[in-house]
């Protein structure tokens, strides 16, 4: 059987080297500087995030990974504003962040559509809390739900739909405000294979087409670097920044990429981050619940 050698998760093309040349020239959206999270228990304090330092610049795909109890999720609400941090900061747009805002967008795992409200109403929900006229509400809430290809379930309520396309309503929604980040706390966790693969090429073509920046929490590390420019790695116990990753997988993504030598180093060089190959195997402690000499073959 002949091994195949995949080359550096570093190696990049002269165009991909180009790209991310050009990424870093852009504006500075987001910035976290010394970010961390405690929580107090009754076992005393918990650190989760400690000194989370990094940058996401215009238009830029930004993923987070890491192993389970990394503080992922905790990071993306202290950076909606829902959560706040113990130590460091969030500036966006070099403002320091310390509440919701209607410039960064959020969109959660679970579904969070109003299941009394159309397609429609859902969608121009915040555009009317923010002060627009029906009229214009409605406008503007039919071109986002035309964006995200549901321009045929505009009357249609929550339940009438599939799970991924609730979560294209919600996406719809969270950017009728026009925010400066859309925010996005494992999205497509719930939704079945195929619906995920086409949910994410469905959110690629809508951030081509969108002056937006994403960040993008993820436990798959597949829809890591098929999405991403970048993806920050994180540690656990507490959660620290363990590298930036630049994907060398060139723009635009296909599925068939998830082949290439590109794609396949560097989802192996996370997973080594993620989980380190160890000596030897994690053992259970031995309680039989069979016979003696019935073993499994």
């Amino acid at each position: 059987m002949q091994t195949i050698q995949l080359p550096s998760y570093k190696s990049q093309s002269p165009e991909v080297a180009d790209r991310f040349r050009r990424l870093k020239e852009r504006q500075v959206i987001l910035e976290t500087v010394g970010l961390g999270k405690v929580f107090v228990t009754g076992n005393g304090e918990i650190t989760v995030l400690d000194d989370i330092c990094f940058k996401a610049y215009r238009r830029e795909f930004l993923s987070v990974i890491g192993p389970s109890g990394c503080g992922k999720s905790t990071l993306i609400r202290i950076l909606s504003g829902l959560e706040s941090a113990s130590a460091g900061q969030v500036l966006l747009d070099d403002k320091p962040v310390d509440s919701p805002g209607s410039e960064r967008g959020m969109v959660f795992q679970g579904y969070t559509l109003f299941p009394w409200l159309t397609v429609k109403k859902n969608v121009m929900f915040g555009l009317e809390v923010a002060g627009k006229g029906r009229t214009e509400a409605e406008a503007e809430a039919l071109q986002w739900i035309d964006m995200v290809g549901l321009e045929q379930f505009a009357n249609h309520y929550p339940s009438q739909l599939s799970g991924g396309m609730q979560q294209r309503v919600a996406i719809a929604r969270a950017l009728a405000n026009r925010p400066r980040v859309l925010l996005m706390d494992e999205p497509f966790g719930a939704l079945d294979a195929q619906t995920r693969a086409r949910m994410q090429s469905y959110l690629l073509q809508i951030w081509r087409n969108v002056d937006i920046t994403i960040i993008f929490i993820t436990h798959d590390l597949d829809e890591a670097v098929y999405l991403s420019d970048r993806i920050l790695v994180l540690s656990a116990h507490p959660g620290q920044v363990q590298e930036m990753i630049e994907v060398p997988v060139p723009q635009p993504r296909s599925p068939k990429q998830h082949l290439s030598p590109e794609f396949l180093a560097t989802k192996a060089h996370i997973e080594e981050l993620i989980h380190p190959q160890r000596e030897s195997e994690d053992v259970l402690p031995i309680i039989r619940l069979t016979q003696v000499g019935d073993e499994v073959l």
